[in-house]
């Protein structure tokens, strides 16, 4: 599907476009279910914590939940080279079924793994265990679902469309909430989901993974990668392939440092941000979160379209200044406010920048690599980067608070934009000068 048919009379192979909107449905669709499954693990925590981790203080449990959230990024890496080299030698769909597979092992086990109070230190390892597996799962899904959204796409329309890498990465988590949101209001008291509740969100995800893993394996193989095995097989690994591009990777490393800091600032660690400093209840902190990423999730496919039209770089460099500008105003602001309007409008207000990010990263990584590295070379250096500033985001936020310094974290985030910035101000603009069409 490198190409779109034509027609006779010059218009667009209906069929074709049928089958290229049924394969990026299924591949978001799985996306979706794997980012609930690992999302489901932070809208629940402020319920589980004290299960796994004892403690008089609720900012030290959630310290604990957010140390074994960062550690779920810790084995990103490995999953990034593991699947990319899967989806780079044996195909996009075979990586992407897999990793999907593994997400339902990691939901299976946190669902299931007794509390401290059972079975004591071993509670915590068996959830950092799970954590574990389902960083392994999502290091591999990234690459490989943003180099399939990217190849399966019509060549005009890149930017829209692997813009739904992230709705559904952040449909998962939206997901998550309105599970919570569901479990708080309609299903259970707040005794019962303390209690047990909180395991139903991850009996949900380990079925819905199972759902996607069955959709997934009908999924058409992009073209480009049929074409380039065509070529002949590799004869060298990914990950000595990938050491030929050398600047293509810095770029990658630079331009997610400053994005994937601030996107699990304003999600993963926003709910906990909201109920501890705002001081917002559980309910209102579910409310005004959710909002958020409805707006958020919005505001994906328009920048996509934008930079379909614009370009990539005029995007991310307007991510870079808003963020580094507006962050510390926006996060002192919010730290200060006691109304849940006024949250929900300065969470939505530092979406306006981040969307110039997480709307197009994807493809803008896919369009720096050939075929035969392009998963390997979107998911090794996305994961690392996103492990050392994107996972640890939640964690160094709760630390500087622990130690009463909380603004600290706000000239933080700002500074790791500003750098990011600097890359964004000297790279090439991947849709006028892409190597989506070489297979070497």
């Amino acid at each position: 599907m490198s190409e779109p048919a034509i027609t006779a009379d010059g218009g667009m192979d209906l069929a074709d476009t049928g089958r290229r909107l049924k394969a990026i449905f299924i591949g978001s669709v799985g996306n979706l279910v794997e980012w609930y499954d690992f999302y489901a693990y932070t809208a629940f925590a402020l319920y589980f914590a004290p299960h796994f981790f004892p403690s008089s203080d609720p900012v030290v449990q959630q310290l604990n939940a957010a140390t074994l959230f960062a550690a779920g990024f810790i084995v990103r890496p490995l999953g990034g080279w593991l699947f990319g080299h899967l989806a780079d030698r044996y195909g996009r769909r075979l990586s992407l079924t897999l990793s999907v597979v593994m997400m339902c092992f990691g939901s299976l086990i946190i669902a299931v793994t007794p509390t401290y109070a059972s079975i004591g230190f071993a509670a915590p390892v068996m959830l950092a265990l799970a954590r574990v597996i389902e960083g392994l799962s999502l290091g591999g899904e990234y690459g490989a679902s943003a180099t399939y959204l990217t190849e399966i796409a019509h060549p005009e329309h890149r930017g829209f469309y692997s813009s739904f890498q992230y709705v559904t990465l952040i449909g998962g988590q939206l997901t998550a909430i309105l599970v919570l949101l569901l479990l708080q209001n309609v299903f259970l008291t707040h005794e019962q989901l303390v209690e047990w509740g909180w395991r139903i969100p991850f009996v949900i995800g380990a079925l819905l993974a199972i759902t996607a893993m069955f959709m997934r394996r009908h999924m058409h193989e992009t073209e480009a990668f049929v074409e380039a095995k065509k070529a002949g097989p590799k004869k060298e690994s990914s990950l000595r392939g990938l050491t030929r591009y050398p600047r293509e990777v810095a770029i990658v490393v630079g331009l997610t440092a400053g994005g994937t800091a601030a996107f699990y600032t304003f999600t993963t660690y926003m709910q906990t941000f909201v109920k501890q400093t705002v001081g917002l209840s559980d309910i209102t902190t579910t409310y005004v979160i959710a909002g958020s990423l409805i707006f958020a999730l919005i505001l994906q496919p328009i920048y996509g379209w934008i930079s379909d039209r614009i370009g990539r770089k005029p995007l991310l460099v307007f991510f870079g200044l808003a963020g580094a500008l507006l962050t510390v105003p926006i996060l002192t602001t919010l730290s200060h406010t006691k109304s849940p309007w006024t949250a929900f409008l300065l969470i939505a207000g530092a979406w306006v920048f981040v969307a110039g990010y997480t709307s197009i990263n994807a493809v803008v990584k896919a369009e720096l690599f050939p075929t035969s590295i392009r998963a390997t070379g979107v998911a090794l250096p996305y994961a690392v980067t996103v492990s050392i500033f994107g996972g640890t985001a939640p964690a160094i936020a709760l630390f500087f608070k622990q130690q009463g310094h909380e603004e600290w974290f706000y000239y933080y985030l700002a500074g790791m934009i500003f750098i990011s910035l600097l890359v964004y101000s000297t790279m090439r603009d991947t849709k006028h000068e892409s190597a989506m069409h070489r297979h070497d």
